[in-house]
């Protein structure tokens, strides 16, 4: 199998090498991904190497104090907030993704409209998200700087993602999926449930995996709808900060620079955990679905 490898990428670089314009492209493309993983593998051994050291029992202390920096309530408000946006943005996001492909005609002037709002509302800066929610939730509505505020403001800004990510994974789906259902008379409800659905479900997580990256990582929406109270919330109006908040709060103060390696490296591992464990779950749900 080498030898039939090694010759494959032998004939591969010679025809390369006689068109000089693929070589150029060839390279750069190899040149791309080479800088890539290095920057990727220089920022991840960095944040390792600057924050292990510093780990210790005392970041994971219940209760925050000026002597311990613990990140452990921004940790279980981090989970708190995740739940929450998810909570309220999948249903939304999945539903009306649902209607649009399976119900809404494809080339109606509605769908255009709305799938050209979800674009330009998925590239707002998170920055915007914050002062809309802090108008509008903050103030208006008089949620306060409270969890609720900040997963309702982190809800619309991922409700995008969730809603173009699923429209993609459905559209995926053949159309002889759909004929092949309902000529075996199954009516519309039970086609997307039994068979569009599980067929779409890895494309739906991803989305979701994706959407939960954001949140973990959003700083600037929630400084101005859920406050830096370094505690575990107590009920869904409790001001809080999250592990990214917790971050930006303590290397602001310039006093605790060694502890923010440290909660980066904790950040760090959640993400890639995450990840990891989503990569696993739609990896089985696509054997799944294409078992059946």
């Amino acid at each position: 199998m080498e030898n039939i490898n090694q010759r494959t990428w032998k004939q591969e670089w010679q025809s390369r090498r006689k068109n000089p314009l693929s070589l150029v492209l060839y390279l750069l493309v190899c040149g791309a991904a080479l800088a890539t993983f290095s920057g990727i593998l220089f920022i991840v051994g960095y944040i390792l190497v600057k924050g292990i050291p510093h780990l210790s029992p005392s970041l994971f202390e219940w209760t925050y104090d000026s002597q311990n920096v613990s990140l452990l309530p921004a940790l279980i408000n981090t989970i708190y907030m995740t739940i929450l946006a998810l909570t309220m943005a999948v249903p939304i996001g999945i539903g009306s993704s649902i209607y649009l492909t399976e119900y809404a005609r494809r080339d109606h002037l509605f769908v255009r409209v709305i799938r050209i709002a979800t674009e330009t509302l998925a590239g707002i800066p998170s920055i915007i998200y914050g002062l809309f929610g802090a108008l509008f939730f903050v103030k208006f509505a008089g949620m306060g700087l409270s969890l609720l505020s900040g997963a309702v403001t982190l809800s619309i800004m991922i409700l995008p993602l969730i809603m173009r990510t699923t429209e993609e994974a459905l559209l995926s789906v053949p159309d002889g999926y759909r004929e092949g259902a309902f000529a075996l008379g199954a009516g519309k409800i039970r086609t997307i449930g039994w068979i569009v659905l599980p067929s779409a479900l890895p494309g739906i997580f991803s989305g979701i995996i994706l959407a939960i990256g954001r949140i973990v990582g959003e700083s600037a929406a929630l400084i101005f709808t859920a406050g830096t109270v370094a505690e575990v919330a107590k009920n869904l109006f409790s001001s809080t900060r999250t592990l990214a908040v917790h971050m930006y709060a303590i290397s602001g103060e310039g006093l605790y620079v060694n502890q923010t390696y440290a909660t980066a490296v904790v950040l760090l591992v959640l993400v890639i955990v995450i990840n990891l464990i989503s990569e696993l779950i739609a990896r089985r749900l696509g054997s799944e679905s294409s078992d059946e």
